[in-house]
């Protein structure tokens, strides 16, 4: 037993690489390392813990009600449980390379099995996206080993593949972190594969960028439009979707009236 005031770990993988730890009411999972994957807090299960996960539902100011979701790595659960509770007409795919991680997920952090609006594969993802084209109308991709993305997650071909697997008018949100020496050679993959239309924004804390990269849809969009947007959805899902639009404002291109989404648009 932990003494008073050391934190909780449990160690459910057989290999140790999967670690749970627990430590003033939050409980997080690490996979491969010290780097936090997942966070939940025990007394609000369901809310979206880290900041990162918050700026990853950026997505919904492009798309608030998707028929389809896919999800690349799922962590403890905390994204796809807040979809599932929030946006009730989506169903959501999550592929998950390790079983031990659907476990834990499972075990510890509240994450409920399939249903008929939730599934987990377990699988690579990137043996799956490019054998599942025109599946999503909404694509999160926030696969990690310990702070690192797998290269086969992050390649040109993959990219490729993330912009084959959405459906016309689809969003792709990518989870990065901001210190990675490859972002950005991999926001420039992201670039080539969407014909630069891509987006970015941080995080609250600034460990995390997050870039939006769309297939289809307008060149540009009024910032008046994206500010209703994102009060609606602050005041409907409890999101800081003020702070996200600031970051997207530093971030990217336009001017006092419009957000620029085609770099060739004048």
């Amino acid at each position: 037993m932990p003494k008073a005031g050391q934190p909780k770990k449990w160690k459910p993988s057989a290999d140790h690489s999967v670690t749970i730890a627990e430590e003033r009411g939050v409980r997080s999972l690490h996979i491969g390392g010290l780097a936090i994957q997942s966070a939940m807090r025990l007394s609000d299960p369901d809310a979206l813990e880290l900041h990162y996960t918050r700026a990853m539902m950026s997505f919904m100011l492009f798309n608030q009600q998707p028929g389809e979701l896919l999800m690349i790595g799922l962590g403890g659960g905390s994204m796809a449980k807040f979809i599932r509770r929030r946006m009730t007409e989506t169903r959501v795919t999550v592929v998950e390379i390790r079983t031990e991680v659907v476990a834990a997920a499972r075990s510890h952090f509240e994450f409920p099995g399939d249903d008929e609006h939730l599934r987990v594969i377990v699988d690579d993802g990137a043996r799956y996206v490019p054998a599942h084209r025109a599946s999503a109308d909404v694509f999160l991709i926030d696969g990690f080993d310990d702070g690192v993305q797998p290269p086969a997650l992050c390649s040109q071909d993959f990219y490729d593949s993330a912009f084959a697997a959405l459906r016309p008018g689809g969003v792709l949100a990518v989870n990065f972190m901001a210190e990675d020496r490859r972002l950005d050679a991999m926001c420039a993959r992201l670039e080539k594969s969407f014909a630069g239309r891509i987006l970015l924004l941080e995080a609250a804390d600034k460990v995390n960028v997050v870039v939006l990269a769309l297939r289809g849809g307008p060149a540009k969009i009024a910032w008046s439009e994206l500010r209703a947007k994102g009060a609606q959805l602050q005041l409907r899902h409890g999101l800081p979707f003020d702070r996200i639009l600031m970051s997207l404002r530093e971030r990217n291109i336009g001017n006092a009236r419009y957000l620029r989404i085609d770099p060739l648009e004048d």
